[in-house]
């Protein structure tokens, strides 16, 4: 997919922390809207001075770029976001954002801190939490943040939980919607040994997370952050770096040559980079949808706004939001590109029914395409028919402004062809005896060249049948005074006059047909490839919806089985309930499956059709042109 991130040199500040509380920069938020790739976000919070920068500069595959700062002093205010092409996934941009570090006792407003930690989590895939020293029972109270997202964040909106009461607690389905955890222990001086035994990071991260039995306020306390980590986030992965330089040269990290830095750190921070490389998904929101950076412009605007206003961000509703938002930009992406290219063909007016159908259908698949392509969570096709109903009302003006330009384009022919006859007939050219034969000679001549004209468009014939229509009474008047000719000469040549008429009638309406079956041909063409499209996307995005009730069940179970070895018999059985519930809407997922597709998007597709068949039948094959307008164009003709 093209549409990348254009040069970064530096990271950008996405959301400033003022004294009026949390604000969007826009400049971010328009270089965000410039680029249509999926996008794998990596957020890092964590206590302010421990080294949170320079992991996401080493991510960026840059010595600096982020304020590493060498002082006691926050460097990071707000959130601060670096885009750069993903070094493993083609087509895809990788966001880092830098969060202000928490605990900064300049601030004074730990909800502040509470917020910045929250959007960290609505806002990425894979959330980097860095800490210095161990984790111990310290560090992770210091994390006490993640214990108030259930307060913080709402997965559905009020009106939905209220009808869900029979479903699983909110906070049950954060594991859905949350991003991967990643804990970097910074300076890390310890052996990793449990009972006597060496263990790797992941299984020291799952020690330090374990419960302790009993239901105590102490106990309860101990186990609150712990349990929050373990039912929240789908996956959670340690790094322990060494220290990588001496104390002496901490505060120059970012000038230092790798070769000046600890051999073991750089592994681990190679180890790091790749792992998040690799294995960080693509940002997806409830529903399973793949959430690119223009999408993600919207997300950023929608809490941030929310939070602003003293309300609680929402998961669903910042997904109707974003889908609102991106799919009115999708129908006008897709309508321009049908507009620009048909105001191309307008400047060669007048064209033939044909190739304004073909291009007519040609620029609406192109527009469907690219309306399926930025579009999601259409699922009532109320943004399609949109689409299709701006195509439809611009094909039928382009159908009336093509015919208009036949129609005065023939007209002028016509009347520059007939001039030399109408100067005969003043002249009294066709007044004497043979005068009838010779007005027919150059009559036929004056037809002859009127249809060796390229270029008369779709009104070319029925403009000629207006025209003999309206000099038959001529051609007769000239016809009865030629006094070289017999009555029975004359009564032959009247019903060759009227076979005349009646053969370029016939001649009108065998084109209009076999123009009208054409394009209806074309058009059936066109609607079934849509239908294919739509059909894809509609799967598609079923698809999504499956891998994130997937992804959930197994991290439940993961955990479940977990709690089992580990004798939490009650705790496992409580996830028993919510397993149970994640089984019973993937299955009522399925059950809605059957249908929807025809149910929803094949009214919206046959609309195409429709819409241009009454166009062809009733403007363009001239039946909207009645009895009125042809006499207005009769009377209209020299």
């Amino acid at each position: 997919m093209s549409g990348g991130p254009p040069p970064m040199p530096a990271p950008v500040c996405l959301i400033e922390n003022t004294d009026q509380g949390l604000q969007t920069v826009e400049s971010a938020l328009n270089l965000l809207r410039s680029i249509q790739q999926p996008v794998v976000v990596v957020a890092v919070v964590g206590l302010y001075r421990t080294g949170k920068s320079y992991l996401m500069n080493r991510l960026a595959q840059q010595q600096s770029g982020f304020a590493l700062g060498s002082t006691i002093e926050s460097k990071t205010k707000g959130i601060w976001m670096w885009c750069v092409p993903h070094p493993m996934k083609k087509g895809h941009t990788l966001v880092l954002l830098d969060t202000e570090g928490l605990g900064d006792v300049d601030k004074g407003d730990e909800k502040n801190d509470a917020w910045i930690f929250c959007l960290a989590v609505l806002l990425s895939s894979t959330l980097v939490y860095n800490s210095r020293g161990t984790i111990d029972n310290q560090a992770i109270e210091k994390l006490h943040y993640v214990t108030e997202l259930t307060d913080q964040i709402q997965v559905k909106s009020a009106g939905a939980s209220e009808q869900d009461d029979d479903e699983m607690p909110e906070e049950c389905e954060f594991v859905r919607f949350f991003p991967s955890f990643v804990w970097a222990v910074r300076d890390f001086t310890l052996e990793r040994k449990i009972n006597g035994r060496d263990v790797s990071e992941d299984e020291y991260l799952d020690f330090a997370l374990q419960l302790k039995k009993g239901l105590s306020p102490k106990v309860v306390t101990y186990n609150l952050p712990r349990q929050c980590i373990r039912n929240f986030f789908p996956t959670r992965k340690c790094f322990t770096f060494p220290f990588p330089t001496e104390a002496k040269n901490m505060t120059r990290l970012d000038s230092m040559a790798e070769a000046d830095l600890d051999p073991d750190f750089l592994k681990v921070a190679d180890r790091f980079c790749n792992y998040v490389f690799a294995e960080c998904r693509v940002k997806t929101v409830k529903g399973g949808h793949t959430v690119t950076c223009s999408r993600f412009s919207h997300l950023v605007k929608i809490y941030v706004d929310t939070i602003n206003s003293g309300k609680v961000p929402c998961l669903e509703n910042a997904v109707v939001a974003m889908a609102e938002i991106e799919n009115q930009s999708a129908v006008n992406e897709g309508f321009r590109l049908y507009e620009q290219g048909m105001e191309n063909l307008k400047k060669n007016f007048p064209v033939d029914l044909g190739p304004l159908s073909a291009e007519h259908q040609r620029l609406s698949t192109m527009a469907t395409q690219e309306f399926l392509k930025r579009s999601f969570k259409d699922t009532e096709g109320k943004y399609m028919a949109q689409l299709q109903e701006k195509v439809a009302k611009l094909y039928d003006q382009l159908i009336n402004d093509n015919m208009d330009t036949s129609e005065k384009l023939c007209r002028k022919l016509l009347s520059d062809l007939y001039a030399s006859m109408a100067a005969n007939i003043q002249q009294g050219i066709y007044s004497k005896p043979g005068g009838y034969e010779i007005y027919c000679r150059d009559r036929d001549a004056m037809v002859a060249k009127y249809r060796q004209h390229d270029k008369k468009g779709p009104k070319g014939e029925e403009m000629l049948e207006a025209f003999l229509q309206e000099k038959n009474a001529e051609a007769n008047a000239i016809l009865m005074g030629d006094e070289k000719l017999t009555e029975a000469d004359k009564q032959m040549a009247e019903a060759r006059e009227q076979a005349a008429v009646q053969e370029q009638q016939a001649k009108v309406a065998a084109q209009r047909q076999k123009d009208l079956q054409r394009a209806l041909e074309d058009e059936k063409r066109n609607q079934e490839e849509r239908l294919r499209r739509m059909e894809e996307k509609m799967e598609e995005e079923k698809r999504l919806q499956r891998e994130e009730l997937d992804r959930a069940l197994e991290s439940k179970l993961k955990e479940q089985q977990e709690m089992m070895e580990k004798g939490f018999k009650d705790k496992a059985e409580i996830m028993s309930q919510e397993i149970e519930q994640l089984k019973k809407e993937k299955e009522k997922q399925k059950e809605a499956e059957p249908g929807f597709f025809q149910k929803v998007f094949m009214p919206v597709a046959k609309l195409g059709a429709d819409v241009l068949s009454s166009i062809l039948q009733f403007k363009a094959m001239g039946k909207m042109f009645g009895k009125e307008k042809k006499q207005k164009a009769s009377a209209a003709l020299p």
